[in-house]
């Protein structure tokens, strides 16, 4: 099991992209992210569809999903409407040249969603660090609700507990690493609360998922990794990078060739339920259609 420190090591690899993350409009992360093929919430997509149906099928109500890391509300635009990843990059390269200002991208962008047709009974709740980028998704329709706050330092505060006790599926793709068990030791009491939640962790290779799985597992959670499967997030963004991401996987002894020496950072899905239901259909015949 890995430190914080050994964490922190290991993405000192990537390149580094903090300064896109929390602007007041999404045009920055998504001009920079276009240069590098960033897709894994189009590439996540089909499966989080298809376990929003799964949980919509035993509640038979709408299903809360709780998105870690949601940023701009990435992957509730495209859960909650008929779009895919290269539609939001056209829309907002777009804007980009516009010269408009970030209050009208938001206005332009409420008004936008909220004429698309909407898939029913999913709502979603967005949890990230980034304020700015969380006000966005909130103010812009996306998320339901937007909880701006950092799980690694911070406590979950009491008085948000009831709105996350109905939630059906946890998800992440991308975050895990930044994030750690600790954020899920935070969630944990309130998402469990009023519900046996899925959690759906699309989790890039280099980062091991072991502590947070004993951490769900302590609750009562088993954790199952969808074989024979990988997600591309996107390209590296140099050969440095890509340099490093191999070094750190050689040195963790996970085997990159044909998988990140071809040039772009891949992802497993970790699927953790509870253990009844894990025990009862396994992850390769949950998701084998």
């Amino acid at each position: 099991m890995l430190d914080e420190h050994q964490f922190d090591e290991i993405n000192d690899a990537k390149a580094t992209m903090d300064h896109i993350y929390d602007h007041a409009d999404p045009r920055a992360y998504f001009r920079e992210l276009e240069s590098v093929g960033y897709k894994i919430p189009g590439t996540a997509k089909p499966i989080l569809q298809q376990l929003i149906g799964l949980r919509h099928e035993k509640t038979d109500e709408t299903v809360h999903v709780l998105d870690i890391g949601c940023s701009y509300g990435i992957n509730a635009a495209l859960l909650k409407h008929d779009l895919s990843i290269q539609d939001l990059y056209d829309r907002w390269t777009r804007l980009e040249q516009a010269g408009t200002t970030a209050q009208e991208i938001v206005e332009q962008d409420s008004d936008f969603f909220a004429q698309l047709e909407q898939v029913e009974d999913i709502e979603v709740i967005g949890l990230d660090v980034a304020g700015n980028a969380v006000a966005y998704g909130e103010r812009a329709g996306l998320l339901d609700q937007g909880l701006a706050m950092d799980l690694e330092t911070e406590s979950l505060p009491q008085d948000v507990w009831p709105d996350l006790a109905p939630v059906d599926l946890v998800t992440s793709t991308g975050c895990v690493g930044y994030v750690t068990e600790k954020s899920f030791e935070e969630l944990l009491p309130a998402v469990t609360k009023g519900r046996r939640p899925w959690f759906a962790n699309f989790v890039l290779r280099m980062f091991p998922f072991d502590a947070i799985a004993e951490t769900l597992g302590r609750a009562g959670f088993v954790t199952e990794k969808l074989s024979q499967r990988l997600f591309v997030q996107r390209r590296f963004a140099s050969r440095d990078e890509q340099d490093k991401v191999v070094e750190q996987l050689t040195e963790r002894g996970i085997d990159p060739s044909g998988k990140e020496t071809e040039g772009y950072l891949l992802a497993e899905l970790y699927l953790t339920r509870p253990r009844d239901e894990a025990l009862d259909i396994p992850i390769e015949r949950l998701l084998a259609a």
